[in-house]
């Protein structure tokens, strides 16, 4: 019997209640297949501030390193919000095992399920045919640069009166944009041969560096491939106006963190998109919401967007494809016969249909 270990990393909020529904479909995915998964639970996030001072402790990497993959629920609230520099957050945690684990690129597909095609905010002509792959770099740009706050004497306020100053270093390396856009047009390859590199490069010296690479990478590698170059602005209207004409969307850190939460909008719920973390080190698949501190403890949380990165885990790290596609038609299937949690429910929707977390997991253990 073939035999991963998975990294488990709850996180906080809802993430307890929709990782164990993941590990459910997971269990039903392993007696289906005769696939066994072994699961080991780590700290990251606010737990693990609360645990142990900082959120990404040293024995968290070593599980991620030891597994085969790591399964991330949910970091962040409230709780742990602040502006003070010297103070832990949440979000450490995430950047921190991104870059220990040399986890550069982000794939999260943006694809709609006709079920839902009503739960978009956009009229129905518009997000017909929407299946884009957003691209994303993650380990360099405005997240990893050199940062400082500090009180100048010489005159940072008004009038020239002492003040307050900060900044964040928006940099990349040559060869950071060489493997990012090399994903990105094998992506295409596999898809509908379209890429979109979306810069700045009318304003910022790394967006035009970003656009060289790029199109060298394009016209040495893949000159098959099509590419369009595209300013961040512009893209953020696109993908509202027209987002059925995209299908690869590659772009650096910060924007594709913009961009990406954008384009989950399209289909009516952050509370449906999945993502995946590639790279060196053990890849980790995470929903694309957040934590949601406000239902947490409820019951009631989508967990589709776990179930789906379970989905993707099993096509990227353990190459198990028909396991994986039984998932996107389970949950395909759960979805056409009406079931729906609160997020994705509407008016229309007969309350006996309207189910909450575990509930939710069960249906789609029950397709499988």
């Amino acid at each position: 019997m073939r035999s991963y270990s998975i990294c488990l990393l709850p996180g906080d909020g809802i993430g307890p209640e929709i990782i164990a529904e993941g590990c459910k479909v997971l269990d039903a995915v392993g007696a289906k297949y005769g696939v066994e998964f072994r699961y080991e639970e780590a700290l990251l996030g606010g737990c693990a501030i609360d645990a142990t001072g900082t959120a990404f402790p040293e024995t968290t990497l070593e599980a991620a390193q030891r597994a085969d993959a790591v399964l991330l629920a949910a970091v962040g609230g409230p709780k742990w919000d602040t502006t003070d520099p010297t103070k832990p957050r949440p979000e450490q945690g995430l950047l921190g095992i991104r870059k220990a684990l040399g986890l550069y690129t982000n794939l999260r597909p943006v694809q709609i399920f006709a079920a839902l095609a009503d739960a978009s905010t956009l009229k129905p002509e518009v997000v017909d045919g929407v299946d884009l792959m957003i691209v994303r770099e993650l380990t360099g740009g405005l997240y990893f640069g050199a940062r400082e706050r500090f009180y100048d004497e010489a005159g940072a306020g008004t009038d020239g009166a002492a003040g307050q100053r900060a900044y964040d270093t928006l940099e990349y390396r040559e060869y950071e944009v060489e493997r990012i856009a090399r994903q990105a047009f094998e992506a295409a390859r596999k898809r509908r041969g379209r890429v979109h590199s979306i810069d700045k490069a009318n304003v910022l010296e790394t967006s035009r560096m970003w656009r060289e690479v790029v199109h060298r990478v394009h016209d040495e590698e893949f000159p098959e491939v099509e590419l369009f170059d595209m300013l961040v602005d512009n893209a953020a209207m696109q993908l509202i106006n027209r987002p059925a004409d995209f299908d690869v969307v590659v772009t650096e850190n910060m924007f594709g963190d913009i961009l990406s939460d954008e384009a989950a909008q399209i289909t009516g719920s952050l509370g449906m998109l999945a993502s995946a973390s590639l790279g060196d080190g053990t890849a980790l698949y995470e929903p694309s919401h957040g934590s949601a501190p406000d239902i947490a403890g409820q019951g009631i949380a989508n967990p589709l967007a776990q179930i789906l990165s379970v989905e993707m885990m099993l096509r990227y790290s353990f190459a198990l494809d028909a396991a994986a596609d039984d998932i996107r038609r389970a949950v395909t299937a759960v979805l056409d016969e009406g079931w729906r949690t609160g997020d994705i429910a509407d008016v229309a929707t007969p309350a006996e249909r309207i189910v909450g977390t575990a509930a939710m997991g069960d249906l789609v253990v029950a397709h499988l």
